[in-house]
């Protein structure tokens, strides 16, 4: 696969980027300008009178689906979903909101293509969305000043970006706190991942977190997305677990027992058949993975409490899914879903969409009455707005971050993850609490 050469854009520290009432002057005369277009009969610009008046408040979630590789449909799903139960329910501060929904399709040119309908829409955000193509639609939303809020942390890029205000802290994070986690119970580690520019990035961060706990570094299993089968994955990452290993370069030295870890999006089940027919040729290993790759459906299609994740640590954002703190979002599925089949209160997905929209909320809020616009949102956020997600997650803030900075990932401001096992063939919490991996990032090989 080509173009992978490695994407890093250009971000100031919040000292030296435009203040909020610079941004405002910028735009009162950026109006005057476009007064006298519109007059003439041009169009509005982007994001500037959305939620304005009796005007709905507009913004987008999108994710892949029907796609051979990772599908998110309950992201998109969920959000039309949260729009007519707040919109039955008051609204947003008393305003309508509209929700438009995007099929990425997994593909570079429709991602971009649903960025440049949010520009046309003039949606002032984008919400709890999914895609491996941020290279693409970073540039629209950037471009139009349209925030990308609660993105779903595939991609580098959405730790980089001045626009983009994460939730949680995507891959880098899950496989840090995996690594950690499991250097002192595994010995050879053997990672598997896709074969992508997104999957490019794991290895550093499992090995971040490896080299954490005393551990060596993970080999690295690359491997099709959309692959039907993973046969010659399975019996390599078999071989390379299980191999002896004198020189302690992958194993911790202490322990005989190898790891696996697929890391496979929605391709993570389709592996584990693989992995299951080809186990009993070898010497028993241990597996683990990151939610994502794993929830209780597959756990579930996979054997259950027989199944190769039985004892498996998982790594997640967020509590479980049985946690009471997730009841006001399965309140929203109960009464607005509909039943609709592709939402799952246990995806992360889903839950991701659910923080997206509650962050929305809070910054809807704080604008006292005013206008919502992509300009007063991203305004409201970069002016140190502290929003809290019901104990989901810590209070979150966006500013720049020092610590992670020095890595690429500015924008990183939520390194906690969660502990969670699989027990009786049931998700449940390993740890309770977060566990910070910020200084665990701090010292990833991201070069």
């Amino acid at each position: 696969m080509t173009g992978r050469q490695r994407m890093r854009s250009t971000f100031l520290p919040r000292s030296l980027r435009p203040t909020r009432s610079f941004r405002s002057a910028a735009l009162s005369a950026g109006a005057l300008v476009a007064s006298a277009s519109l007059a003439a009969g041009c169009g509005l610009v982007p994001g500037a009178t959305g939620g304005s008046g009796d005007d709905p408040i507009v913004v987008m979630t999108w994710a892949p689906e029907g796609t051979a590789a990772t599908n998110k449909p309950g992201m998109p799903a969920f959000a039309s979903a949260y729009a007519r139960w707040i919109n039955a329910n008051g609204g947003l501060d008393g305003r309508r909101l509209k929700v438009l929904t995007c099929n990425d399709h997994n593909d570079t040119v429709d991602a971009a293509k649903c960025a440049r309908q949010a520009v046309k829409a003039n949606a002032v955000a984008v919400l709890g969305s999914y895609s491996q193509h941020s290279e693409s639609f970073l540039p629209h939303l950037e471009g139009a000043g349209i925030p990308y809020i609660g993105g779903y942390g595939v991609t580098n890029e959405e730790f980089i970006s001045p626009l983009s205000y994460p939730v949680n802290g995507g891959q880098p994070a899950l496989l840090a706190g995996l690594g950690k986690e499991l250097a002192a119970d595994c010995g050879r580690v053997a990672l598997v991942r896709p074969d992508t520019i997104a999957g490019d990035s794991l290895p550093a961060m499992l090995d971040a977190g490896l080299t954490a706990g005393g551990h060596g570094k993970a080999v690295d299993q690359r491997a099709a997305e959309d692959a039907t089968e993973y046969s010659a994955q399975a019996e390599a990452a078999l071989k390379e677990a299980t191999a002896e290993d004198g020189s302690g370069e992958n194993g911790s030295g202490e322990n005989d027992k190898g790891c696996v870890i697929p890391a496979l999006g929605d391709r993570t089940g389709t592996f584990m058949d693989s992995f299951r027919r080809d186990r009993g040729d070898h010497p028993a290993v241990s597996t683990a993975t990151v939610l994502g790759s794993v929830d209780q459906r597959v756990i579930n299609s996979t054997g259950g409490a027989s199944s190769a994740f039985e004892g498996a640590y998982v790594t997640g954002w967020y509590p479980v899914a049985s946690d009471p703190r997730w009841d006001p979002m399965k309140k929203v599925i109960s009464e607005s879903a509909f039943s609709d089949t592709r939402i799952d209160p246990a995806d992360t997905g889903v839950q991701t969409t659910w923080i997206a929209y509650t962050v929305f909320k809070k910054v809807v809020e704080s604008l006292g009455g005013g206008a919502v616009t992509a300009d007063t949102v991203t305004g409201a956020l970069d002016d140190g707005l502290k929003v809290s997600t019901g104990g989901l997650t810590p209070t979150l803030r966006w500013e720049f971050t020092d610590q992670l900075a020095s890595i690429g990932f500015p924008r990183l401001v939520n390194a906690n993850v969660t502990l969670q096992t699989v027990r009786q063939g049931r998700l449940a919490a390993a740890k309770e609490g977060f566990v910070d991996v910020t200084k665990t990032l701090e010292n990833a090989d991201v070069d």
